[in-house]
Protein backbone atom coordinates (compact mmCIF):
# COMPACT_ATOMS: atom_id res chain seq x y z
CA UNK A 1 0.00 0.00 0.00
CA UNK A 2 1.35 3.44 -0.94
CA UNK A 3 1.88 6.10 1.71
CA UNK A 4 -1.00 8.18 0.33
CA UNK A 5 -3.35 5.18 0.32
CA UNK A 6 -2.27 4.40 3.87
CA UNK A 7 -2.99 8.00 4.92
CA UNK A 8 -6.43 7.85 3.33
CA UNK A 9 -7.26 4.56 5.00
CA UNK A 10 -6.13 5.85 8.38
CA UNK A 11 -8.10 9.09 7.93
CA UNK A 12 -11.19 7.06 7.01
CA UNK A 13 -10.84 4.92 10.13
CA UNK A 14 -10.38 7.97 12.37
CA UNK A 15 -12.99 10.16 10.69
CA UNK A 16 -10.40 12.81 9.79
CA UNK A 17 -10.97 15.26 6.90
CA UNK A 18 -7.63 14.64 5.22
CA UNK A 19 -8.24 17.00 2.31
CA UNK A 20 -10.35 20.11 1.73
CA UNK A 21 -10.94 22.27 -1.31
CA UNK A 22 -11.54 25.89 -0.36
CA UNK A 23 -12.77 28.22 -3.07
CA UNK A 24 -11.71 31.70 -1.99
CA UNK A 25 -13.72 33.51 -4.68
CA UNK A 26 -16.14 32.83 -7.53
CA UNK A 27 -14.99 35.96 -9.36
CA UNK A 28 -13.09 35.22 -12.54
CA UNK A 29 -11.42 37.01 -15.45
CA UNK A 30 -12.65 34.32 -17.85
CA UNK A 31 -16.20 33.34 -18.75
CA UNK A 32 -15.80 29.72 -19.78
CA UNK A 33 -18.84 28.45 -21.65
CA UNK A 34 -19.17 25.34 -19.46
CA UNK A 35 -18.53 26.96 -16.05
CA UNK A 36 -21.02 26.04 -13.33
CA UNK A 37 -20.39 29.10 -11.13
CA UNK A 38 -22.06 32.46 -10.60
CA UNK A 39 -19.17 34.92 -10.89
CA UNK A 40 -20.79 37.77 -8.98
CA UNK A 41 -19.55 38.40 -5.43
CA UNK A 42 -22.42 37.79 -3.01
CA UNK A 43 -20.34 38.46 0.09
CA UNK A 44 -17.33 36.16 0.05
CA UNK A 45 -15.40 35.55 3.25
CA UNK A 46 -12.86 38.19 4.29
CA UNK A 47 -9.21 37.32 4.71
CA UNK A 48 -9.74 37.33 8.50
CA UNK A 49 -12.59 34.83 8.17
CA UNK A 50 -10.57 32.63 5.82
CA UNK A 51 -7.60 32.59 8.18
CA UNK A 52 -9.93 31.60 11.00
CA UNK A 53 -11.29 28.75 8.88
CA UNK A 54 -7.76 27.63 8.01
CA UNK A 55 -6.88 27.41 11.69
CA UNK A 56 -10.00 25.30 12.27
CA UNK A 57 -9.07 23.02 9.37
CA UNK A 58 -5.57 22.56 10.79
CA UNK A 59 -7.02 21.67 14.21
CA UNK A 60 -9.33 19.15 12.51
CA UNK A 61 -6.38 17.32 10.94
CA UNK A 62 -6.62 18.55 7.36
CA UNK A 63 -3.33 18.06 5.52
CA UNK A 64 -4.07 18.58 1.81
CA UNK A 65 -5.53 22.01 1.00
CA UNK A 66 -6.62 23.00 -2.50
CA UNK A 67 -7.18 26.73 -3.06
CA UNK A 68 -9.40 27.37 -6.04
CA UNK A 69 -12.11 29.62 -7.47
CA UNK A 70 -13.18 31.34 -9.68
CA UNK A 71 -9.75 32.70 -10.32
CA UNK A 72 -7.77 32.79 -7.08
CA UNK A 73 -5.65 35.77 -8.17
CA UNK A 74 -8.75 37.93 -8.43
CA UNK A 75 -8.28 38.31 -4.68
CA UNK A 76 -5.63 40.90 -3.85
CA UNK A 77 -4.98 39.05 -0.60
CA UNK A 78 -4.36 35.69 -2.32
CA UNK A 79 -0.70 35.52 -1.32
CA UNK A 80 -1.57 36.45 2.27
CA UNK A 81 -3.92 33.45 2.34
CA UNK A 82 -1.29 31.11 0.85
CA UNK A 83 1.37 32.36 3.25
CA UNK A 84 -0.91 31.76 6.23
CA UNK A 85 -1.85 28.29 4.96
CA UNK A 86 1.80 27.32 4.58
CA UNK A 87 2.55 28.64 8.06
CA UNK A 88 -0.03 26.12 9.28
CA UNK A 89 1.88 23.37 7.42
CA UNK A 90 -0.80 22.56 4.84
CA UNK A 91 0.28 20.83 1.66
CA UNK A 92 -1.08 23.47 -0.73
CA UNK A 93 -2.28 22.97 -4.29
CA UNK A 94 -3.52 25.93 -6.34
CA UNK A 95 -5.99 25.82 -9.23
CA UNK A 96 -5.81 28.78 -11.61
CA UNK A 97 -6.15 29.76 -15.26
CA UNK A 98 -2.71 31.36 -15.01
CA UNK A 99 -3.67 34.51 -16.91
CA UNK A 100 -2.55 36.80 -14.07
CA UNK A 101 0.68 34.95 -13.31
CA UNK A 102 3.90 36.65 -14.38
CA UNK A 103 7.45 36.03 -13.25
CA UNK A 104 7.00 37.83 -9.90
CA UNK A 105 3.86 35.83 -9.06
CA UNK A 106 5.55 32.58 -10.08
CA UNK A 107 8.50 33.35 -7.81
CA UNK A 108 6.19 34.13 -4.90
CA UNK A 109 4.29 30.87 -5.39
CA UNK A 110 7.62 29.00 -5.40
CA UNK A 111 8.94 30.82 -2.35
CA UNK A 112 5.78 30.03 -0.39
CA UNK A 113 6.28 26.31 -0.99
CA UNK A 114 3.13 25.57 -2.99
CA UNK A 115 3.22 21.86 -3.82
CA UNK A 116 1.48 21.98 -7.19
CA UNK A 117 -0.28 24.36 -9.56
CA UNK A 118 -3.10 23.12 -11.80
CA UNK A 119 -3.85 25.22 -14.86
CA UNK A 120 -6.74 24.80 -17.29
CA UNK A 121 -5.92 24.50 -21.00
CA UNK A 122 -8.76 23.63 -23.36
CA UNK A 123 -6.90 23.49 -26.66
CA UNK A 124 -3.47 24.02 -28.18
CA UNK A 125 -5.19 26.24 -30.75
CA UNK A 126 -5.77 29.85 -29.59
CA UNK A 127 -8.98 30.20 -31.58
CA UNK A 128 -10.51 27.22 -29.75
CA UNK A 129 -9.17 27.87 -26.23
CA UNK A 130 -9.99 31.58 -26.35
CA UNK A 131 -13.50 30.91 -27.69
CA UNK A 132 -14.16 28.63 -24.70
CA UNK A 133 -12.78 31.11 -22.12
CA UNK A 134 -14.25 34.13 -23.94
CA UNK A 135 -11.00 35.99 -23.17
CA UNK A 136 -8.91 36.93 -26.23
CA UNK A 137 -5.25 36.08 -25.79
CA UNK A 138 -5.93 33.78 -22.82
CA UNK A 139 -4.08 30.76 -24.26
CA UNK A 140 -0.94 32.80 -24.91
CA UNK A 141 -1.00 34.24 -21.39
CA UNK A 142 -1.75 30.86 -19.82
CA UNK A 143 1.14 29.17 -21.62
CA UNK A 144 3.45 32.03 -20.58
CA UNK A 145 2.37 31.46 -16.97
CA UNK A 146 3.22 27.76 -17.23
CA UNK A 147 6.66 28.65 -18.56
CA UNK A 148 7.22 31.10 -15.68
CA UNK A 149 6.16 28.50 -13.12
CA UNK A 150 8.35 25.80 -14.64
CA UNK A 151 11.32 28.18 -14.74
CA UNK A 152 10.96 28.47 -10.95
CA UNK A 153 10.97 24.69 -10.55
CA UNK A 154 7.29 24.31 -9.71
CA UNK A 155 5.22 21.20 -10.42
CA UNK A 156 2.47 22.07 -12.89
CA UNK A 157 -0.43 20.02 -14.23
CA UNK A 158 -2.45 20.96 -17.29
CA UNK A 159 -6.14 20.17 -16.75
CA UNK A 160 -7.91 19.62 -20.06
CA UNK A 161 -11.72 19.51 -19.81
CA UNK A 162 -13.26 17.68 -22.74
CA UNK A 163 -16.11 19.59 -24.41
CA UNK A 164 -18.07 19.29 -27.61
CA UNK A 165 -16.05 22.34 -28.75
CA UNK A 166 -12.59 20.76 -28.38
CA UNK A 167 -13.21 17.07 -28.99
CA UNK A 168 -10.21 16.34 -31.19
CA UNK A 169 -7.73 18.74 -29.62
CA UNK A 170 -6.53 16.66 -26.68
CA UNK A 171 -3.56 15.13 -28.60
CA UNK A 172 -2.37 18.69 -29.27
CA UNK A 173 -2.73 19.60 -25.58
CA UNK A 174 -0.82 16.45 -24.62
CA UNK A 175 1.96 17.49 -27.00
CA UNK A 176 1.93 20.99 -25.49
CA UNK A 177 2.23 19.52 -21.98
CA UNK A 178 5.18 17.40 -23.09
CA UNK A 179 6.85 20.43 -24.68
CA UNK A 180 6.39 22.43 -21.47
CA UNK A 181 7.52 19.54 -19.25
CA UNK A 182 4.32 19.35 -17.20
CA UNK A 183 1.79 16.68 -16.25
CA UNK A 184 -1.52 16.30 -18.11
CA UNK A 185 -5.03 15.24 -17.11
CA UNK A 186 -8.19 14.94 -19.22
CA UNK A 187 -11.64 15.25 -17.65
CA UNK A 188 -14.87 14.70 -19.63
CA UNK A 189 -17.10 15.76 -16.68
CA UNK A 190 -19.44 18.71 -17.22
CA UNK A 191 -21.73 19.45 -14.28
CA UNK A 192 -24.95 21.49 -14.01
CA UNK A 193 -24.61 25.03 -12.72
CA UNK A 194 -24.48 25.49 -8.98
CA UNK A 195 -28.09 26.78 -9.04
CA UNK A 196 -29.29 23.62 -10.80
CA UNK A 197 -29.38 25.08 -14.33
CA UNK A 198 -28.64 22.18 -16.70
CA UNK A 199 -28.27 24.22 -19.88
CA UNK A 200 -24.47 23.98 -19.89
CA UNK A 201 -24.71 20.20 -20.25
CA UNK A 202 -25.03 20.91 -23.96
CA UNK A 203 -21.23 21.19 -23.90
CA UNK A 204 -20.78 17.55 -22.87
CA UNK A 205 -18.87 15.48 -25.40
CA UNK A 206 -20.89 12.92 -27.33
CA UNK A 207 -20.79 9.50 -25.73
CA UNK A 208 -19.25 7.86 -28.80
CA UNK A 209 -16.17 10.07 -28.41
CA UNK A 210 -15.55 8.59 -24.96
CA UNK A 211 -15.16 5.15 -26.51
CA UNK A 212 -12.27 6.43 -28.62
CA UNK A 213 -10.64 8.05 -25.59
CA UNK A 214 -10.87 4.91 -23.48
CA UNK A 215 -9.04 2.97 -26.19
CA UNK A 216 -6.27 5.54 -26.64
CA UNK A 217 -3.02 4.24 -25.05
CA UNK A 218 -1.75 7.83 -24.77
CA UNK A 219 -4.46 8.41 -22.17
CA UNK A 220 -5.09 5.05 -20.50
CA UNK A 221 -1.91 3.03 -21.05
CA UNK A 222 -2.97 -0.61 -21.44
CA UNK A 223 -6.30 -0.11 -23.23
CA UNK A 224 -7.16 -3.82 -23.20
CA UNK A 225 -6.81 -3.95 -19.44
CA UNK A 226 -8.54 -0.59 -18.94
CA UNK A 227 -11.53 -1.70 -21.03
CA UNK A 228 -11.78 -5.19 -19.57
CA UNK A 229 -15.20 -6.34 -18.33
CA UNK A 230 -15.82 -5.67 -14.62
CA UNK A 231 -15.33 -8.62 -12.28
CA UNK A 232 -18.37 -9.75 -10.28
CA UNK A 233 -18.62 -7.60 -7.13
CA UNK A 234 -17.69 -9.28 -3.87
CA UNK A 235 -18.80 -8.53 -0.31
CA UNK A 236 -16.08 -5.91 0.16
CA UNK A 237 -17.31 -4.01 -2.89
CA UNK A 238 -20.93 -4.07 -1.71
CA UNK A 239 -19.92 -2.80 1.74
CA UNK A 240 -17.68 -0.11 0.24
CA UNK A 241 -18.22 3.64 0.08
CA UNK A 242 -19.20 5.38 -3.17
CA UNK A 243 -16.28 7.86 -2.91
CA UNK A 244 -14.26 9.94 -0.42
CA UNK A 245 -16.69 12.89 -0.41
CA UNK A 246 -17.81 13.52 3.14
CA UNK A 247 -15.61 10.69 4.42
CA UNK A 248 -12.06 12.05 4.17
CA UNK A 249 -12.67 15.20 2.14
CA UNK A 250 -15.09 18.09 1.69
CA UNK A 251 -15.55 21.44 -0.02
CA UNK A 252 -16.00 24.97 1.36
CA UNK A 253 -17.39 27.79 -0.77
CA UNK A 254 -16.29 31.46 -0.69
CA UNK A 255 -19.37 32.12 1.44
CA UNK A 256 -18.49 29.52 4.07
CA UNK A 257 -20.93 26.84 2.92
CA UNK A 258 -19.72 23.29 3.50
CA UNK A 259 -20.53 20.53 1.01
CA UNK A 260 -19.37 16.91 0.72
CA UNK A 261 -17.58 17.82 -2.53
CA UNK A 262 -17.40 20.60 -5.10
CA UNK A 263 -19.51 18.34 -7.37
CA UNK A 264 -21.89 17.39 -4.56
CA UNK A 265 -23.96 20.54 -3.73
CA UNK A 266 -25.67 19.14 -0.63
CA UNK A 267 -25.65 22.01 1.93
CA UNK A 268 -24.16 20.57 5.11
CA UNK A 269 -23.39 23.62 7.25
CA UNK A 270 -21.70 27.01 7.18
CA UNK A 271 -18.42 27.95 8.89
CA UNK A 272 -19.68 31.49 9.47
CA UNK A 273 -22.28 30.09 11.84
CA UNK A 274 -20.66 26.91 13.16
CA UNK A 275 -17.22 25.57 13.89
CA UNK A 276 -15.86 23.38 11.13
CA UNK A 277 -15.38 20.37 13.40
CA UNK A 278 -18.98 20.65 14.61
CA UNK A 279 -20.14 20.48 11.01
CA UNK A 280 -17.75 17.68 10.08
CA UNK A 281 -18.70 15.51 13.03
CA UNK A 282 -22.39 16.26 13.50
CA UNK A 283 -23.94 17.50 10.25
CA UNK A 284 -27.05 15.43 9.53
CA UNK A 285 -26.34 15.69 5.81
CA UNK A 286 -22.77 14.40 6.13
CA UNK A 287 -23.95 11.62 8.41
CA UNK A 288 -26.42 10.57 5.71
CA UNK A 289 -23.69 10.59 3.07
CA UNK A 290 -21.43 8.49 5.30
CA UNK A 291 -24.16 5.93 5.95
CA UNK A 292 -24.41 4.95 2.28
CA UNK A 293 -22.78 1.75 1.06
CA UNK A 294 -22.72 0.34 -2.46
CA UNK A 295 -25.38 -2.18 -1.42
CA UNK A 296 -27.76 0.73 -0.66
CA UNK A 297 -27.67 2.23 -4.13
CA UNK A 298 -30.87 2.01 -6.13
CA UNK A 299 -30.27 0.33 -9.51
CA UNK A 300 -26.48 0.53 -9.15
CA UNK A 301 -26.31 -2.11 -6.41
CA UNK A 302 -27.52 -4.66 -8.95
CA UNK A 303 -25.27 -3.47 -11.77
CA UNK A 304 -22.32 -5.35 -13.25
CA UNK A 305 -20.25 -2.17 -12.98
CA UNK A 306 -20.88 -1.42 -9.30
CA UNK A 307 -17.29 -2.19 -8.30
CA UNK A 308 -15.53 -0.39 -11.16
CA UNK A 309 -17.82 2.51 -12.13
CA UNK A 310 -16.65 6.09 -11.56
CA UNK A 311 -20.17 6.92 -10.30
CA UNK A 312 -20.22 10.36 -8.69
CA UNK A 313 -22.82 10.63 -5.89
CA UNK A 314 -22.85 14.39 -6.44
CA UNK A 315 -23.90 14.03 -10.06
CA UNK A 316 -26.45 11.44 -8.98
CA UNK A 317 -27.74 13.91 -6.36
CA UNK A 318 -28.13 16.58 -9.04
CA UNK A 319 -30.10 14.09 -11.11
CA UNK A 320 -32.53 13.58 -8.24
CA UNK A 321 -31.08 11.14 -5.69
CA UNK A 322 -27.66 10.58 -4.10
CA UNK A 323 -28.62 6.89 -4.00
CA UNK A 324 -29.37 6.77 -7.70
CA UNK A 325 -27.22 6.39 -10.79
CA UNK A 326 -25.26 9.12 -12.53
CA UNK A 327 -26.15 8.75 -16.20
CA UNK A 328 -22.89 10.40 -17.30
CA UNK A 329 -20.89 7.80 -15.38
CA UNK A 330 -23.12 5.00 -16.67
CA UNK A 331 -22.21 6.12 -20.17
CA UNK A 332 -18.51 6.10 -19.31
CA UNK A 333 -18.73 2.54 -18.01
CA UNK A 334 -20.56 1.41 -21.13
CA UNK A 335 -18.19 3.17 -23.53
CA UNK A 336 -15.20 1.75 -21.67
CA UNK A 337 -16.31 -1.87 -21.59
CA UNK A 338 -19.10 -2.22 -24.14
CA UNK A 339 -21.34 -3.69 -21.42
CA UNK A 340 -24.62 -1.82 -20.76
CA UNK A 341 -25.21 -0.70 -17.18
CA UNK A 342 -28.29 -1.67 -15.19
CA UNK A 343 -29.50 1.92 -15.46
CA UNK A 344 -29.16 1.90 -19.25
CA UNK A 345 -31.08 -1.38 -19.48
CA UNK A 346 -33.72 -0.02 -17.13
CA UNK A 347 -34.18 3.17 -19.13
CA UNK A 348 -34.28 1.22 -22.38
CA UNK A 349 -36.95 -1.05 -20.98
CA UNK A 350 -39.06 1.93 -19.90
CA UNK A 351 -38.66 3.55 -23.31
CA UNK A 352 -39.86 0.45 -25.15
CA UNK A 353 -42.67 -0.26 -22.72
CA UNK A 354 -41.22 -3.64 -21.77
CA UNK A 355 -40.87 -5.09 -18.30
CA UNK A 356 -38.38 -3.50 -15.92
CA UNK A 357 -35.07 -5.32 -16.22
CA UNK A 358 -33.35 -6.10 -12.94
CA UNK A 359 -29.83 -7.52 -13.05
CA UNK A 360 -28.81 -9.46 -9.99
CA UNK A 361 -25.15 -10.03 -9.11
CA UNK A 362 -25.50 -13.76 -9.77
CA UNK A 363 -26.63 -12.98 -13.33
CA UNK A 364 -23.70 -10.74 -14.25
CA UNK A 365 -22.51 -11.48 -17.77
CA UNK A 366 -19.17 -13.16 -18.32
CA UNK A 367 -17.39 -11.47 -21.22
CA UNK A 368 -13.76 -12.06 -22.12
CA UNK A 369 -12.96 -9.07 -24.30
CA UNK A 370 -13.43 -5.32 -24.33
Amino acid sequence: MSLLAEMNQRALELGVPLSVQLDITYRCNERCVHCYLDHDDHGEMSVVEIKNVLMQLADAGVFFLTLSGGEVLMRRDFFDIVEFARRLQFNVKVKTNGVMIREAEAKRIRDLGVEQVQISVYSHRPEVHDAITKLPGSLRRTVEAIRFLRSKGLKVTIANVLLSANLRDYPGVIALAQELGVAYTLDPTITPKIDGDRSILQWRAEASVLGDLFHDPALVGDAEKFCAPPPPPDADVMEGYPCSAGHTSCYISPYGDVFPCVQFPLPSGNVRRQKFLEIWRHSAQLETVRSIRARDLTTCAACAHVGTCTRCPGLAYMEGSMLGPSTADCEKSFQRTGIPTANMLRRSSHATGGPLIQIQPAELPSVDAC
